[in-house]
C-alpha cells in the first residue's frame, strides 16, 4: 500500500510540474546564488538527491527550479543554501555530491566550500 501512494505522489508532483512554466531559466539576481548554481552544473560531479544519482546539468536545473518556487523566501546565499539546496523538501534526506577523485560530500558541505572561496576572491 505504501509502494502505491508514493507512486501515486510521485506521479501527481510529476503531473504538476510538467504543467507549470518551465524555471529552468530563473533568473537570479544574487551574485552568489548563481555562482553556486552555475558552479555545480559544471562541475561534472553526480548529484545524489533521494537515493538517485543526477547529472551535474541536472542538479542545477532541479536547484533552479527550487529557487524559482520559493526565491521570495530566500534572502541570501547562506539560507539558499540551508533552505533549498542540502535536502529534499519531501523526505528530507540530505542532498550528496560526489566529484571524480574526491570524497563524497553532502551539498551542505559542498556548497558552502564553494560558497567561502567565492567570498574570498570577492
Amino acid at each position: 500500500m505504501m509502494h502505491l501512494k508514493n507512486t501515486i505522489r510521485t506521479i501527481t508532483i510529476a503531473a504538476i510540474l510538467a504543467a507549470m512554466p518551465s524555471v529552468a531559466f530563473t533568473e537570479v539576481s544574487d551574485p552568489e546564488i548563481e555562482y553556486l548554481l552555475t558552479t555545480i552544473g559544471s562541475s561534472q560531479c553526480i548529484f545524489t538527491r533521494n537515493g538517485k544519482d543526477h547529472s551535474s546539468d541536472s542538479a542545477e536545473a532541479h536547484l533552479r527550479m527550487k529557487y524559482g518556487k520559493a526565491r521570495r523566501h530566500i534572502a541570501d546565499a547562506d539560507e539558499f543554501i540551508d533552505r533549498l539546496a542540502s535536502e529534499s523538501s519531501w523526505t528530507g534526506v540530505a542532498y550528496s555530491i560526489n566529484c571524480e577523485g574526491s570524497a563524497k560530500l553532502t551539498s551542505r558541505e559542498w556548497l558552502t566550500k564553494r560558497l567561502s572561496t567565492y567570498r574570498a576572491s570577492n
